[in-house]
């Protein structure tokens, strides 16, 4: 039987995050702690006589180095105008993007300050006004002009590909493969028309605003893992932030609005794209998962993926989003 080659990470040991770190001029005192994250591999380094470093090491082929230092920019820019943001660290001349080389293979990392802090409470109306406020900031700078080297949140590489490679590289179970190809169709078509008659000026985003990427900290939040910024409506950094039945969502999003129209105009017709935009994560997730699969750290956490049941219940997701998208939009009083 040939065995498969053994997955990039898998070389990616402790003592060689410590000789990287340590290659950028650092004295590590040997601790290092792996935090939670599978697209890329991240950990805390404990540094001598001085706080730990966090050190990202980028998944092989997902960016390029230009989309990398696009984002690395963003971050830079946001810090500059004193926003809460956790900008990648500079060497002497300026590089954020750095490579360690390990049996001919090249690692590329960044090293970030540690950033400590809990996930906001988004329950309390004055944090989510503090939220909107940020938001909104972040976003006046991201419409000043789009990203050009990294890609666009669209329904294309979110939903059709996504769509096309769970059915192409048979994840589907053969039960349940006409229910999802049928209902994937319908869906596709579905979201084609939200999107083609929703204007919106895409600007760059964050792109994964979820709670876990907030830490909350001195009364203030801080936006950490710029990790899937790309270019999109304004709302897709909004509507992960709501919650509960439909009439608390709306309260909770004119709040984050009050403090977002601080510093950026909103259109409400963006408001349209929510459950779009719900699907199209819904969607790439799945095939985001199925796409990482022969990465050891993705059978190993998410053993549940991949079984009849887990198709079962996604296909039942799906149909209610269907029926979602042909609800009003969410509306703001």
């Amino acid at each position: 039987m040939t065995q498969s080659p053994a997955h990039p990470y898998e070389a990616l040991s402790p003592d060689l995050v410590l000789d990287a770190v340590e290659s950028c001029g650092y004295l590590s005192d040997a601790r290092v702690l792996a935090l939670n994250s599978y697209e890329n591999r991240v950990y805390q380094v404990g540094i001598e006589d001085a706080s730990p470093l966090i050190a990202k090491f980028y998944r092989p082929e997902r960016w390029s180095d230009a989309q990398i230092l696009e984002e690395h920019t963003f971050t830079q820019a946001l810090h500059e105008l004193e926003i809460s943001v956790v900008p990648p660290i500079a060497d002497a001349d300026g590089n954020t993007l750095r490579t360690f080389a390990h049996q001919g293979n090249p690692f590329r990392f960044a090293l970030y300050p540690r950033q400590g802090g809990h996930a906001p409470n988004l329950d309390d109306y004055d944090q989510l006004l503090s939220l909107g406020r940020v938001l909104g900031r972040i976003h006046a700078l991201g419409r000043a002009r789009p990203f050009i080297e990294r890609p666009s949140l669209d329904v294309q590489s979110f939903a059709r590909d996504s769509y096309s490679f769970l059915l192409e590289n048979d994840f589907i179970p053969p039960s349940l493969r006409e229910s999802y190809r049928s209902l994937g169709a319908d869906l596709i078509r579905r979201l084609e028309d939200r999107f083609a008659q929703t204007h919106f000026t895409p600007i760059r985003l964050h792109g994964d605003c979820h709670p876990g990427n907030i830490l909350w900290r001195d009364d203030a939040p801080h936006f950490v893992d710029f990790d899937d910024a790309r270019n999109g409506p304004a709302v897709q950094d909004l509507w992960m932030l709501l919650s509960g039945e439909r009439e608390q969502q709306s309260l909770q999003l004119a709040e984050i609005l009050d403090g977002y129209r601080e510093f950026c105009d909103f259109d409400l017709a963006e408001l349209n794209l929510i459950e779009a935009l719900r699907t199209l994560r819904i969607m790439h997730y799945s095939a985001w998962l199925a796409r990482r699969w022969d990465d050891p750290a993705f059978p190993r956490h998410f053993p549940w993926f991949n079984t009849e049941r887990y198709w079962g219940e996604h296909i039942l997701e799906l149909r209610e989003q269907l029926a979602a998208l042909y609800e009003p939009p969410l509306a703001v009083f």
